[in-house]
């Protein structure tokens, strides 16, 4: 049976199906079409039967896989951040070498080397990519940029077939938006810039709240969590939400920040992956008040909570920084603390990569009190185009990364 919804021009002609009564663990094939018609939404099922479904591409089947009914089933996920699409020509051509990481999953995957979801955490587009020439500024600008950047080939096939979870960094907006926004920037640039967002990525995300067979209500906050098997999600919004006052300073508001304590202590059992776009530790060697070591209170905030709650199997993942590698946290003086942390950037990036000269690993993070907590890298430092594969179960989170094309370039298994 056809389930219908309207495709509104406020919504760039885009909508989300809510689908119901599915079984779990179960391969589901779809089509997708649409038509003009007089009729209210309310009067088209009426149509159903007189609808012609347009033909599957060649080697091109929707399909997706519903999750498990297991609560400690294991799961298979890729990770990744930071796709540079540049315009070209006027802007009428986006360059497509970052879709060659989606090419390199989808061979992964006909391979024999299933996923189970695809978490994208930030920079999925560049909204000001030539900088100062000619960054987005308008309404039809940023829908523009996400129609060419989400409709290229492979990543297109790959969100057909592999659920989705997207969070936002700063390029949604502007370079370390919002250390230089000017007022004129927060009452047109920032208002447009998230209105795209939340058609072209919110919308793969458990945000908005259900009523039969559509979604309806208007959003309060983007972060957001959700459980897949053994593996517990909280996707926190590390970059609306700042505040640079002195202060006043934060990176998150306290509704979210009770948000994250909660759920961390929720007592599941499962592994805690929290997705912030950049990386908690360790402090950076040039700081320019982007990452979690410009709002050490807050951070401290949570890494205490962890500590003071003894919570085990926790899982910090991010992007940003143009490169990948895996690293723990460790307290002085108390080695029963311990927390991982997996960086996976950049899809594609094509100035210089970060190093691990970078990086203050061996220190001890900024933060007032006497909790000493000191970062160590765990993998190789990948300062090239990557991306992430995890495969997490009960015990242990195994991190694969892999070079753009398809080439493996380490692997690291983080015990808890």
């Amino acid at each position: 049976m056809p389930i219908f919804n309207k495709l509104s021009p406020i919504f760039d002609f885009s909508c989300v199906f809510v689908i119901q009564g599915l079984a779990p663990e179960t391969l589901y094939e779809y089509q997708v079409g649409w038509f003009f018609a007089e009729a209210e939404l309310e009067g088209v099922q009426a149509l159903a039967g007189d609808l012609q479904w347009p033909a599957p591409e060649p080697d091109f089947t929707l399909s997706f896989t519903t999750g498990p009914a297991a609560k400690s089933a294991p799961r298979r996920y890729i990770v990744g951040s930071c796709r540079y699409v540049l315009r070209l020509f006027g802007g009428n051509f986006f360059d497509d070498r970052g879709d060659k990481a989606f090419r390199s999953v989808l061979e992964q995957i006909a391979g024999g080397q299933s996923v189970d979801a695809l978490l994208m955490i930030g920079d999925q587009i560049y909204a000001d990519d030539l900088k100062g020439l000619a960054p987005d500024q308008t309404l039809d600008q940023f829908l523009e940029r996400y129609r060419a950047v989400f409709a290229q080939e492979y990543i297109r096939k790959l969100m057909a077939r592999v659920p989705t979870y997207m969070i936002l960094d700063d390029h949604e907006i502007e370079d370390n938006w919002p250390v230089d926004a000017t007022s004129s920037d927060r009452t047109s640039k920032y208002i447009w810039a998230m209105h795209a967002y939340q058609i072209y990525q919110c919308s793969h995300s458990p945000l908005f709240p259900s009523h039969g067979e559509r979604i309806e209500g208007t959003l309060s906050h983007f972060w957001y969590s959700f459980r897949d098997g053994c593996a517990d999600w909280f996707v926190m919004d590390a970059r609306t939400e700042r505040v640079l006052e002195a202060g006043a300073r934060r990176m998150v508001n306290d509704r979210q920040m009770s948000a994250l304590l909660k759920w961390l202590d929720d007592g599941s059992g499962n592994v805690k992956f929290i997705v912030t776009s950049v990386p908690v530790f360790p402090d950076m060697k040039s700081d320019k008040n982007d990452k979690w070591d410009a709002f050490p209170e807050q951070r401290q905030q949570i890494l205490d909570f962890i500590h003071s709650k003894r919570i085990r199997k926790v899982v910090f993942v991010s992007g940003d920084v143009h490169c990948s590698f895996t690293s723990e946290l460790r307290l002085v003086g108390d080695d029963d603390f311990l927390v991982h942390q997996i960086v996976s950037s950049s899809f594609f990036w094509p100035l210089p990569h970060m190093r691990q000269s970078s990086f203050g690993f061996g220190e001890v993070l900024k933060g007032k009190g006497n909790q000493r907590y000191v970062g160590a890298l765990t993998s190789e430092m990948h300062s090239k185009d990557n991306f992430a594969r995890i495969e997490v179960d009960q015990t242990s989170v195994v991190v694969s990364f892999y070079e753009r094309k398809g080439d493996a370039l380490g692997s690291t298994t983080l015990v808890f």
